[in-house]
């Protein structure tokens, strides 16, 4: 298995990969129920079969006494009505029609039918909060957000992967590497073992090399050890159980990319949430003070309805000679004193938004810091592994003479251990270096959500991840 392929088969089927999509899609759902919220709505509303027989207490508006009297009916009602928020003003406009039959019953029979074939209502908050204004500005940052948090949290789970990925390169390399140790020191010693008898090694030498054996036997097994452990973390990311083995297949090739730190920086500001909660947390903490403001100052309301009506005792009647009726009143509170409480509640908001907007400028200092790191770490490193890659063939080769050079006679162990370390530092450096590569490049992919590979911005298919 390759990077690449390590990397797709986390990002189809990890349960990191999973939760950010069900995360996203909660996401999604809630936008499209607050886009909803701003549709008009259509109800069918209704009392049916609301039957009473029972004992209701009056009271005479002549002399005021109080009397039980036999209550014996059924009432039907139905009507349907349709009502719209209206954004801009904060209002709500309905428009509804309904229809209500009451029977009589008992010693007084009697049949009454009302209608009211169309009513308009209004009500609208004057010196109010909209909290629909704000929910326009803030709603559709919000699903914004959380649509790049799914593409962040899809490029963590690529740096998850290449990172156990490269774990298992590097353990599996150091496993390899201290088996064929093994073998050439075990080699090795039995050349010590005939020099010693001609008088060219020292005893100390030669004891030297077994010592040197006996480590890198129990090497072989603490690595084994590691390489077992690196394989049960990938398979966890990759979402495969104990039983299969990934043989991990490095492509040595690198691609020729050099990252410009004003073009890294503005795909950042523009494509990732950084920006974006920002702007979100400006939004909800001015949102604060309007509201401070709003509930500080008069309350006042303004409700009218206009439509037509009639009653009657059969259903015809109901919709002949319809009349007019009309009802408009104002409700206000005004507050005369309050201890200072609403004043303070306003500068508490102000306050809290003045610490929101110097944290924020705080916050993007920080960032640019972060990208121009990034950057430097990232351009840095191509090179990098191209010198640890040489460092390492120079060592092996190095590793390989030296071993010529102790069976001829001309090198002592001191200079055969020495020449084996730089060769296992140097393989264990190389793979380092572009486990950092690939690191840091899938790192700034993260911050600007862009592919340098394919000069485009990472997107995602909402329709796909929905359905």
């Amino acid at each position: 298995m390759t990077l690449e392929e390590a990397i797709g088969t986390a990002r189809s089927q990890s349960v990191a990969a999973l939760q950010a999509k069900h995360a996203f899609v909660s996401t999604y759902w809630a936008y499209r129920s607050y886009q909803a919220s701003r549709l008009p709505s259509l109800n069918l509303y209704g009392n049916l079969m609301n039957f009473d027989r029972s004992l209701t207490l009056l009271q005479s508006y002549e002399d005021g006494t109080f009397r039980y009297a036999n209550s014996y009916n059924l009432q039907n009602s139905i009507g349907l009505s349709v009502a719209q928020n209206v954004t801009f003003t904060g209002g709500r406009l309905s428009v509804y029609s309904d229809l209500r039959r009451i029977d009589q019953y008992g010693a007084f029979k009697n049949l009454t039918w009302y209608s009211q074939p169309i009513t308009v209502s209004y009500t609208q908050p004057l010196f109010a909060y909209n909290q629909f204004k704000w929910d326009k500005l803030i709603e559709p940052k919000e699903y914004e957000r959380g649509r790049r948090q799914y593409i962040e949290s899809m490029e963590d789970v690529t740096i998850a992967a290449a990172k156990a990925w490269f774990d298992l390169v590097a353990a599996t390399r150091n496993h390899d590497a201290s088996v064929s140790n093994f073998s050439n020191t075990v080699k090795m010693r039995s050349v010590a073992g005939e020099r010693l008898k001609l008088g060219t090694v020292t005893r100390d030498e030669y004891l030297q090399l077994e010592l040197r054996a006996l480590n890198d036997s129990i090497a072989m097994g603490e690595n084994l050890v590691k390489v077992r452990e690196a394989q049960m973390a990938l398979n966890s990311i990759l979402g495969y159980d104990e039983s299969v083995e990934v043989l991990p297949v490095i492509d040595d090739a690198l691609p020729e990319i050099l990252m410009d730190y004003d073009m890294v920086l503005d795909k950042a500001l523009k494509n990732s949430t950084f920006n974006l909660e920002n702007q979100i947390e400006e939004l909800g903490a001015a949102s604060a003070v309007a509201k401070a403001k709003a509930d500080r100052g008069i309350s006042m309301s303004l409700n009218a309805r206009f439509g037509l009506s009639q009653s009657g005792a059969g259903l015809p009647d109901v919709y002949r000679d319809l009349l007019n009726q009309e009802v408009v009143g104002l409700t206000f509170s005004v507050p005369i004193f309050d201890w200072g409480l609403g004043k303070g509640k306003v500068q508490k908001a102000k306050a809290a938004e003045e610490v929101v907007k110097a944290q924020n400028l705080q916050e993007e200092n920080d960032f640019r810091r972060k990208i121009f790191t990034a950057v430097g770490q990232f351009n840095n490193q191509r090179q990098q592994c191209v010198a640890s890659k040489r460092a390492m063939e120079i060592a092996t080769e190095r590793y390989t003479l030296m071993m010529d050079k102790f069976r001829n006679g001309n090198a002592t162990v001191t200079d055969l251990t020495n020449a084996q370390n730089d060769s296992d530092s140097a393989l264990s450096k190389y793979i380092g270096d572009l486990s950092n590569y690939w690191s840091y490049y899938y790192t700034l992919r993260k911050l600007t959500l862009y592919d340098f590979l394919t000069g485009r911005d990472i997107d995602i298919e909402v329709k796909e991840m929905v359905e």
